[in-house]
């Protein structure tokens, strides 16, 4: 599947419906919903499964969405601060515009994920799984891949600085157009 550039890009975008800030849960199940221009303190939807959702403007500041599954979930102009979504599942994911600082992301699994013009800063994906990933034109700082797993992973127009890359499996990973180092 293709990443999409733009909301209306989803096949899905026309079937969304309004979601609003009270409609988290534990263990939730959204399909379809889309979230729009939110503020988000303390969210908990641990073990929620998002499918074919879409979060335009949304902050989530702290939270809790721990072992969540994502599949076909769309980020837009999202913010994530201090946000503990460790061992979630990501499965045809795009983040767009998004920034991510603080944030928990450790024994995640990724798969054909999109990082697309994000700022990552200090953000831990230790021993996660990447398979298919792209952060394209993205800033990470200080992000933490430490025991992570690579296979074809792509860093096209970033630029990394302190990213600790320690003990990382790669499979068919291009740094091609990366900057390494910097502030």
């Amino acid at each position: 599947m293709k990443a999409p550039k733009n909301l209306a890009d989803l096949s899905f975008a026309d079937k969304l419906t309004a979601g609003g800030a009270g409609d988290f849960e534990v263990d939730g199940d959204y399909d379809r919903v889309q979230f729009s221009d939110l503020t988000l303190d303390d969210a908990s939807a641990g073990g929620a499964r998002f499918m074919e959702c879409a979060f335009t403007g949304v902050t989530f500041d702290g939270g809790w969405l721990r072992r969540a599954r994502l599949s076909e979930v769309w980020f837009g102009q999202t913010r994530f601060v201090a946000l503990d979504a460790a061992e979630s599942s990501l499965i045809d994911v795009w983040l767009n515009g998004c920034v991510l600082a603080g944030v928990q992301a450790f024994g995640l699994l990724l798969r054909r994920v999109t990082f697309r013009g994000c700022k990552l800063d200090s953000v831990n994906f230790r021993d996660s799984t990447l398979t298919d990933v792209t952060f394209e034109d993205c800033v990470l700082r200080d992000t933490d891949f430490g025991g992570a797993k690579f296979t074809r992973v792509r860093f096209p127009g970033c630029q990394l600085a302190g990213v600790t890359l320690a003990n990382v499996t790669c499979n068919d990973v291009d740094l091609r157009g990366a900057t390494l180092g910097g502030e």
